[in-house]
């Protein structure tokens, strides 16, 4: 069975704020469930470990999100998430992560993740993510000392959604203006529109409404 390991971020607020956050639930449910629907396994791991931080949890009419936080293996693998450190990161097919604001305070720059990352995508793995997930992306180095993305086109949640959201004054940085300085190519659609970008096994999302293709075009690649 082709497992998916998630990266989810520790941080529980929006940036240096008091405004409850994490990894948005959404971005995080509507994956898994075609994940799921393949008959994938998951296992979701942190920085530190232990309970992740989720915030969306409370959308009305979604009931795949609904459907997936009631899972009791779903619940019992977000609160007791796996610690970096216990990784092998050869036992995934793929590495996903999903957005949120949290992990633009940790997995933006955490160099654990990073290093099994760039481990799993030269060993011929998928690396994915959507919304703010691409920051996840951003201090992933490969072998020969490259960035991964500075060969790759990507999207990721824009500037423009930033102001629709009312974030723009709140983040710790920008992740369109850090993409665009990265990768060799930053695309994107209309604000909330879907959009998804596939470059040599590295497949980014723009925002929540394209948590759904993102798993999909994983899939696509990993039942090929």
């Amino acid at each position: 069975m082709q497992k998916i390991l998630i990266p989810v971020t520790n941080h529980a607020v929006l940036g240096t704020t008091d405004q409850a956050n994490g990894t948005y639930s959404p971005e995080l449910t509507h994956a898994l469930d075609v994940f799921l629907a393949a008959g994938f396994d998951y296992e979701i791991a942190s920085i530190n470990g232990g309970k992740a931080p989720l915030y969306g949890t409370d959308i009305e009419n979604d009931s795949i999100n609904d459907s997936i936080l009631s899972n009791e293996t779903f619940q019992s693998r977000i609160n007791n998430t796996i610690v970096v450190s216990q990784i092998n990161i050869g036992d995934y097919s793929a590495v996903y992560y999903p957005g949120g604001f949290g992990l633009l305070s940790d997995l933006a720059e955490n160099e654990d993740f990073a290093k099994l990352s760039a481990q799993h995508y030269e060993a011929g793995g998928v690396i994915s993510a959507v919304c703010h997930g691409p920051a996840g992306l951003l201090p992933i180095t490969l072998s020969n000392g490259e960035k991964l993305l500075a060969n790759k086109s990507v999207t990721g949640f824009t500037r423009e959604e930033e102001i629709d959201f009312g974030t723009i004054n709140d983040i710790p940085f920008l992740l369109e203006e850090s993409l665009t300085r990265t990768a060799a190519r930053f695309s994107k659609v209309q604000p909330w529109g879907v959009f998804v970008i596939e470059d040599d096994r590295v497949i980014t999302g723009q925002n929540p409404s394209s948590a759904h293709a993102v798993g999909e075009a994983v899939v696509k690649l990993l039942t090929k």
